[in-house]
């Protein structure tokens, strides 16, 4: 499969495992319209729904795959035949279709949950890939707990899985489980011990049950992951998804990685926003990259800090995600610096004996108030300008 080595690939699922959040279901309209902003954000994959999960989710892939041109539209399935001829009804309108379909891969799942015996769990992954590639090119195939699963087994699976037509190959931590050395080194693994894996694209799918999807998912990326799946926000089900944003300005932050992906980072805030609305999930105030106080300084050794190069404190720029701007808030803990600024900013210049006396008096005030206005500090300015006199 000829690709850059460098590219990485977004697969967003918002609008599928997202959307499996209670109380986070979404009409076909505002799936559109967030499959519209994704577009504009530039992912490659949307996956659009579970289609024979319900009508309404086999009309929104339909939709979907009218609204959006470039992006791969993809459906999810069980392997089965039945899922799949769903699926592909769905996606008879889009222009990049994909089958996301799969099983589970440890011996957790394939004892407690289906019931089978490793053997006859390969046959029906196999078997499901054969038959969706009957209608459809592109084949993404999950193994489902693949972060417990027995790594010998998840080779073996894999490599049948490509031969049979797979395109994508989905190595989830479904249930967080891993630290990030051990994913990193399942996927290296797999990179190195499956004869066939050139001929497909390493996918991570990481959950956030112990606060490891990020740091899971660019281990998966530095040693061989070329798909990264995640979503808006980070939501999803239980403790959410990779949020998809950390990882495309990890990756952009830290240019050693020496991968890159094609996300127009500036759109990031405008999207999660939009996330944020339509789905009724707030965000936050201390979420990465899109959390209200993601560019925002209270303490005083920061503020100074930052107002004297903003490098001191911020390693990403909040324009480079869209973000409105950084923020200088003041509380008790704020230093002169801060206060000076904000002063200047509302057209008040004051000399170093009013500086001195109007941050006496700012401290007292910030001890006893959590929100200090503009008013509030023309009050101050006015007081101390009447003191001057």
């Amino acid at each position: 499969m000829l690709h850059d080595p460098n590219r990485v690939y977004v697969f967003d699922t918002t609008l599928r495992d997202g959307e499996q959040v209670p109380g986070c279901q979404l009409t076909t309209p505002e799936k559109i319209e967030i499959a519209r902003e994704l577009e504009a954000l530039g992912v490659d994959i949307i996956e659009a729904g579970f289609p024979v999960s319900s009508p309404g989710d086999f009309q929104s892939v339909v939709e979907i795959s009218k609204a959006v041109n470039n992006p791969t539209v993809c459906a999810l399935t069980r392997a089965n035949k039945g899922d799949i001829d769903v699926a592909v009804e769905s996606l008879k309108y889009a222009k990049h279709p994909r089958i996301h379909t799969g099983i589970g891969s440890s011996d957790m799942h394939i004892k407690t949950k289906f019931n089978s015996t490793r053997e006859e769990i390969l046959v029906r992954a196999v078997d499901a890939v054969k038959y969706a590639k009957r209608f459809v090119e592109d084949i993404e195939f999950y193994a489902e707990d693949a972060g417990r699963a027995d790594i010998h087994y998840l080779a073996q699976m894999v490599e049948a899985v490509i031969a049979a037509g797979a395109t994508v190959v989905n190595i989830p931590d479904t249930n967080g489980y891993c630290l990030p050395n051990q994913y990193g080194d399942k996927i290296r693994f797999l990179k190195e011990n499956v004869q066939n894996i050139d001929k497909a694209i390493i996918s991570v799918h990481c959950h956030n049950d112990l606060g490891l999807a990020t740091a899971n998912s660019i281990a998966g990326l530095q040693n061989g992951a070329r798909q990264i799946e995640g979503t808006i926000n980070g939501i999803g089900e239980r403790a959410g998804n990779t949020s998809i944003e950390e990882v495309v300005m990890i990756l952009k932050t830290h240019e050693s990685i020496n991968l890159h992906t094609n996300i127009n980072t500036r759109n990031f805030y405008e999207i999660s926003q939009l996330v944020r609305t339509q789905m009724r999930m707030p965000v936050q105030a201390n979420k990465a990259i899109v959390g209200s106080n993601a560019f925002a300084h209270s303490s005083g050794i920061h503020q100074d800090g930052f107002l004297k190069n903003r490098e001191n404190y911020e390693i990403i720029r909040p324009e480079d995600v869209g973000f409105p701007s950084a923020t200088i808030v003041l509380t008790a803990r704020s230093g002169r610096h801060a206060l000076k600024f904000h002063l200047e900013r509302l057209g008040q210049q004051l000399d170093k004996s009013g500086l001195d006396e109007a941050y006496k008096n700012f401290l007292t005030l910030a001890d006893g108030k959590l929100d200090i206005t503009d008013e509030d500090l023309l009050t101050l300015a006015n007081n101390v300008g009447v003191l001057q006199k």
